[in-house]
């Protein structure tokens, strides 16, 4: 009869290993999504030429806040004091793939490309995310009420600036705003604490930031 094993533990460099790796597969690497990409059903109109740099720019930022999510999960994970919560984070991490890759394969569609500063918005969004991390489980958890919340917030902002006929963007868009909106929920029912003033303020002020400067770099 043969035992199964218990889970292998990882020790503070094997997860050093994991978080290079996962940074470079973020950054530079291709990927893959476990999900179907929810736009691959809606036709692929041919739209004039500024709206489609437009449509290019702002999912540029929204892939950019997808590599943001990533580094800030991760950071925060690195740190985590409890399983759950690791656990809870690394799992919000691998749904934030799906939409990284969803939102890259739409850039090509639109003949355009990622950010050209995503290794800075990665490493920074990374310190972020740890630092928030230290304070304990319950910041942490609240960091990702935030962050989600405000993500629900700028998507809105471009599903109303998109082209209209751009239903490709808009399904992508659609599925990444309820996947956020669960990830805040279920963030707060682990316990999450509100972010005290003027920690939310900061945080919409750097995000403003990054989709002026991601918009077109």
């Amino acid at each position: 009869m043969t035992t199964a094993s218990a889970p292998r533990h990882l020790s503070r460099f094997d997860r050093l290993l994991d978080d290079a790796q996962r940074a470079l597969e973020t950054v530079l690497g291709a990927p893959v999504a476990e999900r179907p990409n929810p736009g691959a059903g809606e036709p692929d109109i041919v739209m004039d030429e500024p709206d489609r740099r437009h449509a290019a720019g702002l999912m540029r930022i929204n892939h950019v806040g997808e590599v943001c999510a990533q580094a800030l999960y991760c950071g925060q994970a690195a740190v985590a004091r409890d399983e759950a919560t690791r656990a809870h984070l690394l799992e919000a991490a691998q749904e934030e793939t799906d939409h990284l890759a969803w939102c890259a394969e739409r850039l090509r569609e639109l003949d355009s490309r990622p950010s050209l500063l995503n290794p800075l918005w990665y490493g920074g969004s990374f310190a972020i995310g740890a630092l928030a991390g230290l304070r304990g489980d319950g910041w942490n958890l609240g960091f990702v009420v935030e962050t989600e919340r405000q993500v629900e917030a700028h998507i809105d902002e471009h599903l109303a600036s998109l082209p209209g006929d751009d239903h490709r963007s808009r399904a992508i868009l659609g599925v990444m705003k309820a996947d956020e909106a669960r990830h805040a929920d279920n963030a707060e029912a682990a316990g999450a604490r509100i972010l005290p003033f003027p920690v939310p303020r900061l945080m919409a002020a750097a995000s403003k930031l990054m989709k002026t400067v991601a918009y077109r770099l």
